[in-house]
């Protein structure tokens, strides 16, 4: 395990997302350091990463900065940012020498405008975990490890050095971790669902009544939507993963209504209406649907 542990991560983005990692990786006894900007960058210099731990917040001193040297070289770096702020990140990153580039995000249109920015160093990845943070304390939420993992896989599909030595990382860490042949296709599927949900919360809550908006209409919505973008990319030669998402076209519409109803009205859901997380997820959500309708248009043009 030695050799592991020598590693060095770099966490960009210090959101809910890159601070649960960070402080999972340090927790493994890893040379973990987190670049973040403006008021988190000050709030984890002066507080280091708070945490909640079952009622108490806790703090862990943490690396962090808000510069970073072409010449400082890491093993990996996570970039943990939302997918309409990947592209900015990436560029931000394309002149340091690291050779690992780890895209923490969604992507519904596969990875060529990320490639052109730097190169087979990408690997493509999507978070196991989620949560908010609030007042400057981070709330992780950790899904049943049988449903969640971290999943990544090289865009060709090869088990490489580099995926071994990842693997490796997430092991001494304990996270649960999943390995893809087929990066591009699970995340434009993941995409999809994404669009689904959060694009028929948005639009169905108009973000302003605070009760959960647990309705039929809602539901339907998200139905329609999900069922109509997994049968179009289907269409496009997409191989649709995780398999589940192959028979929800099948699958009665009420039946799946009744699946969101009870979807829409959990604590998670709660915590996705709270206007910060709610405005920069529905931003995120319109660039998804924007990039995967060019896709299509692509693949079918």
């Amino acid at each position: 395990m030695s050799a592991v542990k020598q590693n060095r991560i770099l966490i960009f983005g210090a959101g809910v997302i890159g601070s649960i990692y960070a402080m999972k990786f340090m927790e493994a006894g890893f040379d973990v350091s987190l670049f973040a900007r403006s008021d988190r960058f000050r709030a984890l210099q002066e507080k280091g990463l708070q945490y909640n731990d079952k009622g108490t917040v806790r703090t862990i001193p943490v690396k962090v900065m808000d510069t970073l040297e072409n010449d400082d070289i890491y093993d990996f770096i996570f970039v943990t940012v939302r997918y309409d702020r990947a592209e900015s990140a990436l560029l931000a990153l394309k002149d340091n020498q690291s050779p690992n580039i780890v895209t923490m995000t969604n992507s519904s249109i596969g990875f060529s405008s990320w490639r052109r920015i730097v190169g087979d160093r990408l690997l493509p990845a999507f978070p196991g975990f989620g949560g908010q943070i609030k007042d400057g304390v981070l709330y992780a939420r950790f899904m049943p490890k049988l449903l969640v993992a971290t999943t990544f896989g090289e865009m060709n599909g090869a088990v490489t050095q580099r995926i071994v030595k990842l693997s490796q990382v997430f092991q001494a860490a304990k996270l649960p971790y999943a390995i893809k042949k087929n990066m591009q296709a699970y995340l434009i599927t993941h995409s999809v669902s994404d669009i689904a949900l959060l694009g028929g919360l948005y639009s169905g809550h108009r973000m302003t009544d605070p009760v959960t908006p647990g309705t039929r209409q809602t539901a339907r919505q998200i139905t329609v939507t999900l069922k109509a973008y997994l049968k179009a990319i289907r269409k496009a030669g997409v191989a649709v993963d995780p398999p589940f998402f192959k028979i929800v076209p099948k699958l009665p519409s009420c039946m799946l209504d009744l699946l969101f109803i009870a979807w829409l009205r959990t604590n998670m859901v709660k915590d996705m209406l709270l206007p910060d997380y709610a405005n920069a997820a529905n931003q995120e959500v319109v660039q998804l649907e924007n990039d995967l309708t060019k896709f299509l248009t692509m693949q079918n043009g």
